[in-house]
């Protein structure tokens, strides 16, 4: 099963949480045990995992990618957004997921998010169902 998820960004950066999209699709694919793919066929967002407890790790991420790579610097590139394809680059976009039970197999404290680095867009991300 392929299924293709519209999300929407509100922000140039930012962190959305999509573990409930995530745990969506393995329910409707009906996957009890095997992987999922996660793709964003854009070049400025991105996917990773990482803890969804205290929203303030969101917050430095982000802070932290901001300050390593500005958006405005001595980039070449016409459109302006340089350092939105060097954070997503970075970041990456697919991430494997394994499921067990029907569940994401995820740590007590880990999400999903996509990452948006050029935003606010409506975006496309792709989800891969792999029985196994």
């Amino acid at each position: 099963m392929l299924e293709e998820v519209q999300v929407k960004t509100n922000t140039r950066e930012e962190l959305l949480d999509i573990t409930p999209i995530v745990r969506d699709f393995i329910r409707r694919a009906k996957l009890e045990e095997g992987l999922i793919t996660v793709f964003v066929p854009h070049t400025t967002a991105a996917v990773t995992i990482n803890e969804n407890a205290d929203p303030d790790v969101k917050h430095d991420i982000i802070d932290k990618l901001r300050r390593e790579f500005p958006e405005h610097d001595r980039y070449r590139h016409a459109e302006g957004n340089s350092d939105a394809h060097i954070k997503s680059s970075l970041t990456g976009p697919s991430l494997p997921i394994i499921v067990s039970a029907g569940r994401p197999v995820l740590g007590t404290w880990q999400g999903v998010y996509f990452c948006e680095f050029d935003g606010p867009r409506t975006r496309r991300l792709y989800l891969k169902a792999i029985s196994g």
